[in-house]
């Protein structure tokens, strides 16, 4: 009897059962196309400060190269008379570099966090050929500010759901593996842990200490890592009474081997489905304290702030309907692609 040998995708050799999940995933053009346009909107935002940014990308002064989007450079190395960092958006500090050089600017010429000089009126301004969605209340450019957020709230988002996926995934493995004792109060445990008003805790926690990303990364990790517990502790209840694990323990294989190269691979599939729809969530939970004051510290790029200040200048409807979109395309792909990982994980569809 011949065994299925392996096929290959993007160069790497998987199995043909993988395969075959992966042809189920191309069949959803939604989830797939949008997979696609989430990974180019990601990698993008990394390079946020190459896109956007106050600081010139590369500068050829006087026979010499300088890099300020990476390095700080005095104003008396371009024939200034101050020690300290240039200020590039100074008329003065440009006249000096033009007379002997030149200098190439971001896409967007502005930072997130200093406010813009060449405004037309007082802030919020509309969208102008400069600033194309216009100034916040604190005459800050709304592009630069909505690609550093998308960055933060994905890589937050992101952080998050691997994070409690992990503790999610061992708790649930050693509850349905052990069971008995152990099983019952995990449960009861998780069940009063749930019973906590996750929201209000966490404005509690965020009101005593001012939070940061880590802290607030940490903070609400507490509350989300038992989101699959029971259905990793469904799985695992399941698995550990099939005929190959009854086989590795008569050989006397350590309970730990057996949980990891046994019964977890039968739980990922079924976590592997949930975990765009725990980003959509981490991301939802991030942008609601922001928008109520309790989230990131203050001047930091978030989408949620910038609903905050929609809310707040009615005036300026291009502030609050810049926020609305762009978290609104950014969780309709996130589920998008949830449900063509749901499909192509299916068994009754992979079987096919």
């Amino acid at each position: 009897m011949q065994t299925a040998k392996p096929d290959r995708f993007l160069g790497l050799r998987v199995a043909p059962l993988t395969r075959r999940r992966l042809d189920r995933f191309k069949q959803n053009r939604r989830g797939y196309w949008s997979f696609w346009i989430f990974i180019v909107l990601v990698v993008l935002s990394l390079f946020a400060e190459v896109i956007a940014n106050d600081r010139p990308l590369i500068v050829h002064y006087d026979g010499g190269w300088y890099f300020p989007v990476v390095e700080v450079v005095p104003e008396t190395d371009y024939g200034g008379f101050f020690e300290t960092e240039a200020v590039y958006t100074d008329a003065a500090v440009q006249e000096l570099i033009e007379e002997k050089g030149w200098m190439i600017w971001p896409l967007i010429p502005y930072d997130y966090r200093a406010p813009a000089t060449d405004l037309t009126g007082p802030a919020p301004t509309p969208p102008d050929a400069n600033h194309w969605l216009g100034t916040d209340d604190a005459a800050r450019d709304v592009v630069a500010r909505t690609i550093y957020g998308f960055r933060i709230s994905v890589l937050f988002g992101l952080a998050l759901t691997v994070l409690s996926s992990v503790v999610g995934v061992m708790v649930g493995l050693m509850q349905g593996y052990f069971g008995g004792l152990t099983d019952l109060i995990g449960q009861r445990a998780i069940e009063v842990w749930n019973g906590l008003p996750e929201l209000f805790m966490l404005i509690i926690l965020a009101a005593i200490v001012q939070p940061s990303f880590w802290w607030l990364l940490g903070l609400m990790l507490l509350f989300s890592w038992p989101t699959l517990v029971g259905l990793v502790r469904a799985e695992t209840l399941r698995a550990r009474n099939l005929d190959y694990v009854r086989a590795a323990k008569a050989l006397g294989i350590s309970d730990s081997t057996i949980m990891v190269r046994h019964v977890l691979p039968n739980a990922m599939v079924a976590t592997l489905t949930f975990l765009p729809f725990i980003a959509t969530g981490s991301v939802t939970t991030l942008t609601a304290l922001d928008f109520i004051g309790f989230g990131l510290p203050p001047g930091s790029a978030s989408l949620g702030e910038l609903l905050k200040q929609g809310k707040e200048n009615l005036q300026a409807p291009w502030l609050g309907l810049t926020g609305f979109f762009v978290i609104g395309a950014m969780l309709t792909l996130l589920i998008f692609i949830g449900e063509a990982a749901r499909d192509a994980f299916d068994p009754r569809k992979t079987m096919l």
